[in-house]
């Protein structure tokens, strides 16, 4: 197996991987939409609520907002020494007050843990007009994207990585034009690809070449794409998914072996 990491930011990483399977692929991919736990509003306490929403729908809004959290520091529930009561190893409480006339926004929530806060603090949460209040408590916990989208930690892609055929095609100008992406280049009159990873095997340029071009999907080589939606860096993202399916595989492994 080869992993190159072709780019990678904080919110967002792009590798390839090769020398898997398909099967392989999709199950690292849903472990890191699925497999990871990740911090988000499950109960909301509204004191006041003045607004033209119901508190059933800011409750949801305030759910899908994405929170930092340490991951070394908070348990999830069903293993915290609580056993679920809520404790402040696996709860996290955020409050918000405000008074209309304003737009009320994911900054405007107040967490009492210095690790936990909204992500992005310019998402819209609802309109409060002229003598309108909004108080609540919501109470933050971790969970899993298996469970609820509001704790799916990342949206992942994976495609084969394509291979591209042009020796020896004449690099006529309709050819190179038909590519979306234009990574069709004239070199000496022959058609090459400036970047290659970058196709998206729109078959385009087969179809204006009259298969003189040909594109194929190398079969156990994929890259993915990987940005995190959640307090979690792209990396930890990654590295948490090969966690998980490891111990999947290892209790697995142990199960099989108890019916010996």
């Amino acid at each position: 197996m080869k992993i190159e990491i072709l780019s990678k930011t904080d919110s967002e990483i792009k590798f390839l991987v090769d020398g898997i399977t398909y099967a392989f692929a999709a199950a690292l991919r849903r472990a890191m939409m699925s497999e990871i736990p990740t911090m988000a509003i499950e109960w909301v306490d509204f004191k006041k609520n003045d607004s033209v929403l119901n508190d059933e729908i800011i409750a949801h809004r305030l759910g899908l907002i994405p929170l930092s959290f340490n991951k070394n520091v908070y348990n999830l529930p069903n293993e915290c020494k609580c056993k679920g009561k809520g404790c402040s190893r696996c709860q996290v409480k955020l409050i918000l007050k405000k008074k209309g006339p304003c737009m009320v926004y994911s900054g405007d929530l107040k967490s009492t843990s210095k690790d936990v806060k909204p992500v992005f603090e310019k998402i819209p949460i609802v309109e409060l007009f002229e003598n309108q209040e909004l108080q609540l408590e919501a109470t933050a916990q971790l969970g899993f994207g298996k469970d609820h989208a509001k704790w799916q930690g990342a949206i992942v892609g994976f495609k084969n990585k394509p291979n591209i055929i042009t020796r020896g095609v004449e690099a006529k100008k309709e050819y190179i034009e038909s590519c979306p992406l234009k990574i069709l280049k004239n070199d000496r009159n022959k058609i090459v690809v400036s970047d290659p990873l970058r196709c998206n095997m729109c078959m385009e340029c087969v179809e204006v070449s009259e298969g003189k071009i040909k594109v194929e999907p190398e079969e156990n080589c994929f890259i993915f794409n990987v940005e995190s939606v959640c307090g979690l860096s792209s990396e930890d993202i990654v590295l948490e998914a090969v966690k998980s399916l490891g111990k999947k595989i290892d209790d697995f492994s142990k199960s099989l072996k108890k019916l010996k």
